[in-house]
């Protein structure tokens, strides 16, 4: 064999190596994922429909019963460089009424790393407010609580993450009002906010017009937890929110008591206490949720749950002021 042509083959061989490592940087660089969950739920009151808690759109105005879908959502991302695009689509009652936004889209944004520090996202993203998150598969108790139903679910517009260490993190965004129903802004209002971040104990600001008619809304939010043991974890939620325009807001808190006994088992109390305020008038409820985990195979989980809910002021289901709700769900995710 000549050396021509040993030359040849060197050169084919290098370049048929730089392809196929291109493509597997590309196929790795391109990600999916998601989740689906179902679920069986009722309550223990007579002549009450519905078990509350569950996040499931619905015309009737009526909570949901018997059996249901939650919602089915694929995530696709892509990163290569210094930029990336992230395309969450959802569909299904759990994700209409989490999702009042354009479509089926839950989260649609492109970020580009400034620094090794900074990340700049722009598009429509996830709340960073609150313990529990729209999507169930991250979330430890099934129902949700009045916290989360009380918003924000999602934001359009820019933010900026600062990253100054493991342990402190900073984000400042411009967005426009989370009430709005579409994509752009038909008002020309806005959001700003701010969340400063140390340790895993996270504090949220917003200010601004809220899309439902008022301009002047604070929301003020505290996530975090710590671990008291190697098995039991508190987790710590409260929030505030008023608006002298509205003459109103609310505030409330939630614990989250969870015990893991094994690998595959866990389970977890969840009490809370939520108030609506309108002028001079409180309306509050105590919500007390009991939830078993239990994981099936590494991407099927099933929780079982059962909530009490009790209030002096309101009607909780129909015209009960105490409920006791039973919920099993199924979630699979998939990667």
């Amino acid at each position: 064999m000549s050396k021509t042509r040993n030359f040849k083959l060197a050169i084919l061989t290098c370049f048929l190596q730089n392809v196929t490592f291109a493509q597997e940087e590309k196929e790795n660089n391109l990600s999916f994922s998601g989740s689906v969950d179902v679920y069986a739920t009722t309550n223990l009151a007579d002549n009450a429909r519905g078990s509350i808690g569950i996040l499931a759109a619905n015309t009737s105005g009526e909570p949901a019963h018997g059996f249901g879908l939650g919602m089915a959502n694929t995530v696709i991302s892509y990163d290569i460089g210094k930029a990336g695009a992230v395309a969450d689509l959802a569909f299904g009652p759990r994700a209409s009424a989490a999702n009042a936004y354009e479509g089926n889209i839950n989260q649609l944004y492109v970020y580009y790393r400034a620094t090794d520090k900074l990340v700049l996202s722009l598009g429509q993203f996830n709340t960073f407010f609150g313990y529990e998150v729209i999507s169930p598969v991250d979330n430890f108790n099934y129902s949700v609580s009045y916290l989360f139903n009380a918003g924000p679910f999602s934001h359009t517009g820019i933010k900026a993450d600062y990253q100054v260490s493991d342990d402190l993190s900073f984000m400042l965004a411009v967005t426009n009002p989370h009430g709005l129903t579409a994509g752009t802004n038909i008002t020309n209002d806005f959001q700003v906010g701010f969340q400063t971040g140390y340790k895993g104990q996270f504090f949220n600001v917003v200010y601004g017009a809220d899309g439902f008619g008022f301009d002047d809304v604070l929301y003020l939010d505290y996530t975090g937890g710590f671990n008291a043991t190697d098995s039991f974890y508190i987790g710590i939620n409260a929030a505030y929110s008023n608006s002298n325009d509205a003459d109103g807001g609310y505030y409330g808190g939630a614990l989250y008591l969870q015990n893991t006994f094994s690998d595959t088992f866990a389970l977890g109390l969840r009490p809370e206490y939520f108030t609506t305020t309108s002028g001079s008038t409180d309306q509050s409820v105590l919500a007390l949720t009991l939830s078993a985990n239990k994981e099936l195979t590494k991407n099927l989980k099933v929780i079982g749950e059962v909530r009490f809910d009790t209030s002096d002021d309101i009607p909780v289901i129909g015209t009960k002021d105490n409920v006791t709700g039973v919920t099993f769900a199924a979630i699979y995710k998939f990667n």
